[in-house]
């Protein structure tokens, strides 16, 4: 997995490195400027050929210093550039005054002063380093205007490209969501047609605003990668979710109950699909075994529908006692269309057994009116997966703190908020949506994000969540953890909307799970 860094935890690192003696800012902004210059000419190489026009907006911190680097390279290779400062130079620190001095030298330096004083001009590049990663503020109405107006201005070979440093200027890099003033208003940012970063994709880069605006997410190496593995090794950080063919593969000479044995309780006539559909994922992901327990309204529809799968019959909390006798039962799925009427009794005798439990859609809702319930209920083998609505209704004073409009970073998050969830909970938490997160109770972490280059739209389909579970319940019945599952189960689930492309449907995202699979291995 490849680890997410936020702002503080990049601070530690470079700090170290400087520390230690192994390296020094100034080296560390130099190698940072080349970097991007690399990035820049690597995506746009027709603008090797001379001449271009570059306009750097350099802010007051260490990202403006990587701006004058960045500035000086450029000319150096025939660029003509124009650079704007925002703020005082007497205040820039140490590293970043040193290479505005370099900069000066060679070129003129023209205050940020407003969106007038840039609108005459038609670049090929327009390079954000305003603020990076060390925002913590709202950034004021004037440089909200500036962002707006660099989204208009267009070189004479077509339309000008935006690339930041580090983070979009306005967005804190921790959660990917814009700082906005007290009262909650804001300006409308522009997005980037690059980001460019270091060593480590931020939490940012895959959140919320962050992941939209980031445009294409270049990430760099400086010279610190051991620096970042050091910290790795003492500091549980969030990673991007993965899957392994390790994780995954089947031993030879196994047979089907050495990879477990699943249940998925359907609800009523009529409302048997949403189960079928998470049964399917549950084998197709490799369950040895996967039965359905249905109640007896619904035995007919469900026994002319399926064939490798299983059914038994469970009308209610009873009867799904005597079907868990059966020990090999080990992973259970409670939820998808299993209806409200029945699902609290079901989900309390799933709980007691203490089998492994994946509780989506109303297995959560039905605990609206008094979450305390099923939190007291809860082990740590179970999995919860609500989209926003069902995690609002299950942690409301968790889902309000997010709603909440951002006016200091670090901003809470959605890490934030399901690492909360999950430590409330006492299980893992999966919160659904395009930045899919799934935290553990001791703070584990990982995000899945669909967006972007992994962007998969096609997701948003009836009976999509429903695979999801699935697939999850299958992996826990093979043994994996519940964060492994969680994981592996998010990132194949986007994988197989990825490989299927336009025009998928609930029911082919398990039937694309062997290309995935076999493509991994």
């Amino acid at each position: 997995m490849t680890e997410l860094l936020s702002a503080a935890q990049m601070r530690t690192i470079e700090n170290a490195a400087i520390d230690s003696g192994d390296t020094t800012g100034l080296i560390l902004m130099e190698r940072a400027g080349q970097a991007i210059v690399e990035a820049i000419l690597k995506e746009w190489p027709e603008w090797k050929q001379l001449p271009r026009h570059a306009v750097v907006l350099c802010g007051p911190g260490n990202n403006g210093g990587d701006g004058f680097v960045v500035a000086r390279l450029l000319q150096q290779q025939g660029w003509r550039i124009d650079l704007f400062l925002y703020g005082d130079a007497e205040r820039l620190p140490p590293d970043a005054r040193q290479n505005y001095d370099r900069w000066a030298a060679l070129g003129s330096v023209h205050p940020l002063s407003g969106p007038q004083n840039i609108a005459r001009l038609s670049p090929d590049l327009i390079l954000d380093a305003l603020f990076g990663t060390g925002l913590t503020r709202p950034v004021d109405e004037m440089l909200v205007q500036v962002i707006g107006q660099v989204a208009t201005m267009r070189g004479a070979a077509g339309p000008s490209r935006l690339v930041a440093v580090d983070m979009p200027s306005g967005l804190c890099s921790d959660s990917g969501r814009q700082l906005v003033k007290p009262d909650g208003s804001s300006g409308t940012l522009t997005a980037a047609d690059m980001t460019v970063t270091f060593e480590r994709a931020r939490l940012g880069h895959r959140l919320s605003q962050g992941s939209a605006l980031s445009g294409k997410t270049v990430v760099k190496s400086i010279g610190l990668d051991q620096k970042v593995r050091d910290l790795v090794s003492g500091i549980e950080l969030v990673k991007e979710a993965r899957s392994s063919s390790r994780r995954l593969a089947k031993s030879t000479g196994a047979h089907k109950y050495s990879h477990g044995h699943a249940l998925v309780l359907a609800g009523g006539a009529g409302r048997t699909g949403a189960a079928r559909l998470a049964a399917r994922g549950a084998l197709r992901i490799g369950a040895g075994l996967v039965t359905l327990g249905v109640p007896g309204s619904a035995q007919q529809e469900v026994a002319s529908q399926i064939t490798a799968l299983m059914l038994e019959r469970v009308d209610d909390g009873d009867a799904l006692g005597q079907v868990l006798e059966d020990a090999r039962i080990n992973a259970l799925c409670l939820g998808p269309g299993l209806g409200l009427s029945r699902a609290r009794d079901l989900v309390t005798v799933a709980l007691t057994s203490g089998r492994a439990c994946v509780l989506d859609a109303d297995a959560l809702t039905v605990f609206s009116d008094d979450p305390q319930t099923l939190f007291d209920m809860l082990h740590k083998a179970c999995v919860l997966t609500p989209h926003e609505g069902e995690f609002a209704r299950l942690f409301a004073d968790i889902a309000d703190k997010l709603a909440t409009p951002a006016t200091t970073g670090p901003a809470y998050s959605r890490v934030d908020a399901t690492r909360a969830a999950a430590q409330r909970a006492g299980c893992v938490v999966l919160l659904k949506g395009s930045d899919t997160v799934i935290a553990a109770p001791d703070g584990t972490c990982a995000i899945n994000s669909a967006r972007r280059e992994w962007a998969a739209p096609w997701l948003a389909t009836a009976g999509a969540g429903d695979v999801l579970a699935g697939f999850i319940t299958g992996l826990l019945a093979r043994g994996l953890d519940p964060m492994q599952a969680a994981e592996a189960a998010a990132w194949l689930h986007v994988e197989c909307a990825r490989k299927f492309g336009p025009g998928l449907i609930a029911e082919d995202i398990a039937e694309t799970l062997p290309l995935v699979l076999r493509k991994l291995t």
